[in-house]
């Protein structure tokens, strides 16, 4: 007799022990590393509804910027390694430590997608006084220091494409820096810059507005988008060496968190990269896809680091060379 009342109690007991909640149980952040209206934002913004379809739950998007993403970066690391804070970054982490901009970089996250690449473009000013990159380059070295160009902070995409043209074509303008390419792009459209290194997704539509006018485009192909607008390279050869290059930008979640959570978030944000509305507006920015995960992801950007922080050291903004940190040159 005892023994069966104490078969019942621990059944009962067992019964009253709660199911393990399935992922996501509640609301996930999902923290920009850069201001409103930009590339980062504009692309994280347009793939989550559709990775949400796969969770099963909200992700509340929220702009932490400043110190060049490096605030976001630190708040999404200070978070628990739960799958509840989503870090959206782009390329800068990867420049922080050759550029002296802090310790971390991507190394404490697990790279949830890769998702694009984004085609950088030199736009200026409809009003400027040159239209294509030789004549801005001339125009540049009889006003020295008179054109101002957008920047984003050191390691950013215009410091990047400012350091290429610097290596090739040695210029004096004054850098003015923004909070991201949305601030910016909007002070170019109200001059008070002249021109901006740009992602070409996030300039198109003000560009075929009338709001700005393309310069270049800093790959080796034209693209379809703007098919009058020439490469750097077609007037100028000696970039090639330098090229394809671009910024990415991808979806990050903290090291440790649960591989079923990891693999959840993978699936829903591969799911959500082949969504027919977001490749359509992908490809109608001139976003390159890449939609990578895994092992895939992380060969994506240690590549990337090792071929840009070399560049920038060889191109004198860096502060310490890739060397010392283990970063192999390409």
């Amino acid at each position: 007799m005892l023994k069966s009342v104490f078969g019942a109690v621990v059944a009962l007991g067992l019964a009253t022990v709660p199911a393990l909640a399935e992922y996501p149980e509640k609301d996930i952040q999902g923290i920009i590393q850069w201001g409103a209206g930009g590339s980062t934002d504009t692309v994280a913004r347009s793939v989550t509804p559709h990775a949400e379809e796969v969770l099963g739950g909200k992700v509340i998007l929220q702009n932490v910027t400043g110190g060049v993403g490096a605030i976001g970066l630190a708040q999404a690391e200070r978070a628990d390694a739960d799958g509840y804070t989503l870090l959206y970054g782009a390329e800068n982490p990867l420049l922080y430590k050759v550029m002296q901009l802090g310790k971390k970089d991507y190394s404490d996250f697990v790279p949830v997608n890769v998702l694009a690449r984004g085609i950088p473009i030199l736009v200026a000013r409809p009003d400027a006084p040159f239209d294509t990159f030789p004549e801005m380059i001339e125009y540049i070295k009889a006003n020295p220091k008179s054109v101002k160009f957008g920047s984003t902070g050191p390691g950013g995409l215009p410091s990047v494409v400012s350091t290429m043209i610097q290596s090739k074509a040695p210029i004096e303008v004054t850098f003015v820096p923004y909070d991201g390419d949305g601030p910016a792009l909007t002070a170019l459209q109200g001059g008070a810059i002249d021109v901006m290194p740009a992602v070409l997704g996030a300039a198109l539509e003000s560009i075929k507005g009338g709001k700005m006018k393309p310069i270049a485009i800093f790959d080796t192909e034209a693209v379809p988008q703007l098919p009058d607008t020439k490469t750097v390279i077609d007037t100028n050869p000696e970039f090639a060496d330098l090229l394809p290059w671009g910024p990415f930008f991808g979806v990050f979640v903290k090291k440790g968190t649960p591989d079923d959570v990891v693999a959840k978030l993978t699936e829903a944000f591969a799911a959500g990269a082949k969504n027919e509305d977001f490749v359509k507006l992908m490809d109608g920015r001139g976003y390159k896809m890449l939609s990578l995960s895994g092992a895939d992801a992380q060969k994506f950007l240690d590549e990337w680091q090792a071929k840009t922080s070399w560049l920038i050291w060889e191109g004198g903004i860096a502060k310490k060379s890739p060397e010392e940190f283990g970063i192999a040159k390409p």
